[in-house]
């Protein structure tokens, strides 16, 4: 199990981690089955915003005796309407429904505790104004009940207001290949890094569409990140499905990531997806797919290491990574990650041979020779 540092909240997670939607509806004993295999694997971090009373109490049930190796969330503005979930902003509901979560999941906290499903900017004035979800949210936090504060939505203007207020240590965001088409989605990374916000990483198959077998794949704007935004493609040209091994790699390539959260109905379904971490290269390699996504930016570089081997054995992914993620002012923990790696980039002889291998026309050569000037 590969383990990444949830931003600013310190806490250790999987780059891996479980969404536990398409557990709703199934029998106790199948949810309990998932559960156990996923705490055995080593899977820590646990996605949970379903409000049903039946489904909290089947999770406690399987998290029970194993609360210590797990990390738990809860989703503050989900709630029931009879029989139905439902989005509200009306904070003693709110409260009930939290109450109620910590009760049936049998815990006394919760590790984040989310501002549920934000997806425009009147809403996210509504959170966070006086009296707000977001004040009780922070209430929480100071009694315990919470260790840290999230954000989930499905717009990248909205999230990255949300990073930017300094109030979130969190934020839940859909990242796929179709991502690249979200106006605003590389600025959201970069405001996630210099805020040191972790970014989990949900939609990452674009619920199933991106592994259909199709030849014209539909997206819906939520599943890309653009909730309440018009225009943009949403009809993407294939040639084949992507596997759910290319989607988790490109998705943990991308910058500020700290985990991702697909969803398993069965443990097959997870052993499915933590194949990922025995997976050859050519198993992730997702090269070839890129160009479906039209709207790629090219020039930028997704750290894939597609340009390996180097002639003198830098490794370019890493170092640029490195550059793009100072902003032109490295920090301490920055600078002492470029000094562990095994080159430098000034080490690098100007061959160009990563240029050619570059899918996604970065210039290499260039950029090595910014970050030498940056951090050497």
């Amino acid at each position: 199990m590969q383990t990444r540092t949830l931003g600013r909240t310190g806490m250790a997670v999987g780059a891996i981690s479980l969404g536990t939607e398409y557990l709703l509806g199934q029998p106790r004993a199948d949810i309990t089955r998932v559960i156990h295999a996923a705490v055995e694997r080593g899977v820590n971090y646990y996605d949970i915003f379903w409000s049903q009373p039946d489904f909290r109490e089947h999770l406690g049930a399987a998290f029970a005796g194993r609360r210590e190796r797990v990390l738990l969330t809860a989703h503050l503005g989900a709630v029931m309407e009879g029989p139905q979930y439902a989005v509200s902003r009306e904070p003693a509901l709110c409260e009930r429904y939290f109450a109620d979560y910590l009760s049936l999941v049998g815990t006394d906290y919760v590790d984040v505790l989310f501002l549920h499903n934000s997806n425009d900017e009147a809403d996210l004035d509504a959170l966070f104004a006086p009296g707000g979800l977001l004040e009780q949210a922070q209430h929480h936090v100071r009694e315990g009940k919470a260790r840290a504060i999230g954000f989930s939505g499905h717009n990248a203007a909205t999230a990255r207001r949300a990073v930017e207020s300094g109030a979130i240590d969190v934020l839940m965001f859909p990242v796929n290949f179709t991502s690249q088409v979200v106006p605003g989605f590389q600025e959201l990374l970069t405001a996630c890094e210099q805020h040191n916000v972790a970014l989990v990483a949900m939609k990452v198959f674009a619920g199933g569409r991106l592994l259909r077998e199709q030849t014209t794949l539909e997206v819906d704007d939520f599943l890309m990140g653009r909730a309440e935004t018009s225009g943009g493609p949403t009809r993407f040209a294939v040639e084949h499905a992507a596997t759910p091994l290319q989607c988790l790699a490109y998705v943990l390539d991308q910058r500020a990531i700290s985990t991702t959260v697909p969803g398993c109905r069965s443990v097959a379904e997870l052993d499915g997806v933590l194949a990922y971490y025995g997976a050859s290269a050519a198993e992730r390699d997702y090269a070839d797919l890129m160009p479906a996504f039209a709207h790629y930016p090219q020039g930028q570089c997704v750290y894939c290491n597609h340009c390996l081997p180097c002639a003198v054995d830098l490794n370019i992914g890493a170092t640029l990574r490195l550059l793009d993620e100072a902003g032109g002012a490295p920090t301490p923990e920055q600078r002492a990650a470029y000094a562990a790696l095994s080159g430098k980039a000034s080490d690098c002889i100007q061959c160009g041979d990563c240029e050619e291998r570059c899918p996604f026309g970065v210039p290499v050569v260039d950029r090595m020779q910014a970050a030498a000037a940056l951090y050497e």
